[in-house]
């Protein structure tokens, strides 16, 4: 009966059906890899899921979404749980991280119009059109670009907001979700447009999924290393690092963009950060580059595949048979930097009392080290992120953010008495 129960891995997860969708996703991933394994799923409801008439920033806590879930990782109910990587702050409880980012789907927002509208666009909606969204960063950037457009908070999980938008009332004329929730529930048809980041930047982490775990538990560490996916490691430690040295979370306007590409024998990671008023007239903004140096192969490492079509890939890599040119530059990026697995050789700019210290706990931002990525490349992600943060605080960003902290925090006294 005891060697059974160390084959039952328990998973925690919010109840709403995108949480669930994207916490079968994640065992269904691993079921591939290790079909000797039973995954058994333990939902339940956290704060943010039970307080709806409140506007997120106003209900004057943090990890609305994750406190519960982390109570259960805490007292050993759960082995680990499944998040949308938007939802965790950047510095987790004591003792817990997040142990795999699985690839990041389009993080980008869409626009979600009424179906007597839908060959419209932001700029083209009649003035007074409502939009809602429960994000102060859309909301921001919504009244800045387009002050014609009436913002609205609007509550509730997918479904909800939709049932909302469609209602003969008509309260709403258009909504701004996440594109890869609604590609996730399968409701891609009711975009209407995908908004490039040249219009809306998006959120911090969005469109990725993370698994966290007990920071102790190695078993599970192994079990989703894999899973880190090397790429999406790399750009949202950028992401988590900026908001974190900003000091940002979902009180306060704060946008990102990142890319990260090929360049000659290397690869260049880009990060577009900003941060807005309230009435999104005032946009403090920056972009910063940082070139990650060629991996030298120094020992052989392959990401366990999920899909057939990747384990057909990455046999023909092996045999040397695939043509560099029609190479995906996220596969190659993986490619090397699994390649480069033990390499420790990369510029690091910290102190010696700094490096000391990351030896010591190996967490950055709430990531876990991606064992798939030599440690010079993650200590220059999180640099461009803590760089690009402070370039705007040069320029005035905590002024701007503590305006809308201290109103959030004036209206969330003036609701408690």
């Amino acid at each position: 009966m005891e060697s059974d129960k160390k084959d039952v891995v328990r998973v925690g997860s919010r109840k709403s059906e995108l949480a669930l969708i994207q916490t079968n996703f994640v065992i269904d991933s691993l079921k591939k890899v290790y079909p000797e394994k039973e995954f058994t799923i333990v939902s339940m409801t956290t704060q943010g899921d039970r307080i709806l008439n409140v506007s997120l920033p106003k209900i004057g806590e943090k990890s609305l979404f994750t406190k519960d879930l982390e109570d259960a990782l805490r007292n050993n109910s759960v082995d680990f749980v499944v998040h949308s990587l938007k939802d965790l702050p950047t510095t987790l409880p004591e003792g817990l991280s997040i142990c795999a980012v699985f690839e990041r789907e389009d993080p980008r927002d869409a626009l979600v119009l009424r179906e007597e509208l839908k060959d419209y666009t932001l700029k083209t909606l009649p003035a007074g059109s409502v939009i809602g969204t429960s994000s102060l960063r859309r909301t921001a950037q919504l009244r800045g670009s387009y002050p014609h457009l009436s913002v609205v908070d609007v509550r509730g999980n997918l479904n909800t907001r939709l049932r909302k938008l469609d209602a003969s009332t008509k309260e709403y004329s258009a909504l701004l979700l996440a594109n890869a929730g609604l590609q996730r529930m399968g409701w891609g048809n009711r975009v209407s447009r995908i908004l490039p980041c040249s219009e809306i930047m998006y959120a911090v982490g969005q469109g990725a999924l993370a698994v966290e775990c007990r920071s102790d538990n190695e078993e599970i560490l192994n079990m989703l290393a894999p899973f880190n996916h090397p790429e999406t490691y790399c750009r949202v430690l950028a992401e988590r690092s900026f908001l974190k040295t900003l000091g940002g979370g979902c009180s306060a306007p704060v946008g990102v963009s990142t890319k990260l590409k090929p360049l000659d024998s290397q690869f260049q990671l880009t990060i577009c950060g900003a941060v807005w008023s309230m009435d999104g007239t005032t946009k403090i903004d920056d972009t910063l580059k940082q070139v990650l140096p060629h991996i030298k192969k120094t020992s052989k490492h392959k990401l366990s595949p999920t899909e057939d079509s990747d384990c057909k890939k990455l046999k023909k890599e092996e045999n040397g048979t695939s043509n560099k040119e029609q190479v995906n530059p996220v596969e190659e990026l993986n490619r090397r930097i699994s390649e480069g697995r033990g390499n420790r050789n990369c510029v690091d700019t910290r102190s010696p009392e700094e490096i000391a210290s990351l030896k010591e706990c190996r967490i950055f931002c709430g990531l876990s080290e991606n064992t798939n990525i030599p440690i010079g490349v993650i200590v220059s992600c999180d640099n461009l992120g803590r760089d690009l943060a402070n370039s705007l605080i040069s320029k005035g960003a905590l002024e701007v953010m503590k305006v809308t902290q201290d109103y959030i925090r004036s209206s969330v006294a003036t609701q408690k008495s």
